[in-house]
């Protein structure tokens, strides 16, 4: 299986989704545990959630697990949050902190290498390049990085999280349009709640990519998965009246994003 799957289009809006993969190659699925072959750390549902609210945008996404290898981590392996409880690069726990590997150990150095070279890298130089492409296009391009997460997670957060999190890395990784019409439609969604630069501030994706002097800016969009799922455990089942309700808000902010892009490439 391929990597990346990337959905080229002529937006200046990008989406990336890279946690909603579930392929891990046989040999590590071996050496996964009962806990870690459910892959309950999946942001289950995110690409059908996405799909179509902006049909020219074009959308990179990774099909392996973050299991595998983190796409969304600094490839040296240096923590976005130091000092706070958080997963790796190849995650030992998962999002509860249980143990995912059948050795308690989880991979060696040279494992980690060759995943980096066979999945990680590959899904970055592929959305690089749809970066690229469409600030040569625009001269601006806007990366939207799509993601998911339980709204209890008691090792990570204390208490509920609010449903819309957005991360900009305190105002560094996008102008300040671009984080405020994704605040203010946030805002006036009701029956939803939100925050800006709580605890997730954008994860190294859009704290590498988001340049704004260069016309590249990025944001993280990290949902409650209560907003669009049934229930936030096993089997993860999409609820469609609840994702139709939300995808309301997701297509306004996406369409007010195209619109912003317009006023900046100016």
């Amino acid at each position: 299986m391929t990597p990346v799957e990337i959905h080229r289009g002529s937006s200046p809006v990008i989406l990336g989704l890279p946690h909603t993969g579930t392929f891990v190659p046989a040999d590590i699925r071996e050496r996964l545990n009962d806990e870690g072959q459910k892959l309950r750390d999946t942001d289950w549902h995110v690409d059908r959630l996405y799909s179509g609210l902006l049909p020219n945008a074009t959308m990179v996404r990774a099909t392996f697990h973050r299991y595998v290898i983190d796409a969304n981590r600094d490839p040296s392996g240096q923590s976005l949050y130091p000092g706070q409880n958080t997963t790796g690069l190849v995650p030992l726990t998962d999002f509860d902190d249980q143990p995912i590997w059948k050795d308690g150990q989880g991979p060696m150095e040279d494992d980690v290498g060759a995943r980096l070279k066979a999945f990680h890298r590959p899904y970055h130089t592929a959305l690089a390049a749809e970066i690229e492409r469409v600030r040569s296009e625009h001269g601006i391009a806007i990366l939207y990085d799509c993601h998911s997460i339980r709204s209890h997670c008691p090792f990570l957060f204390e208490g509920k999280l609010p449903d819309f999190n957005i991360g900009t890395n305190n105002g560094l990784t996008c102008a300040p349009v671009i984080e405020a019409v994704v605040r203010e439609t946030c805002a006036k969604a009701e029956g939803y709640t939100h925050i800006v630069n709580g605890r997730f501030k954008g994860g190294w994706t859009t704290r590498h990519y988001g340049q704004p002097s260069r016309g590249v800016h990025a944001i993280q969009m990290e949902l409650t998965q209560s907003t669009h799922l049934a229930g936030e455990a096993l089997p993860f089942t999409y609820d469609e009246a609840k994702a139709e309700r939300l995808r309301v808000h997701l297509r306004t902010i996406l369409t007010e994003l195209e619109t912003a892009a317009g006023r900046l490439a100016v």
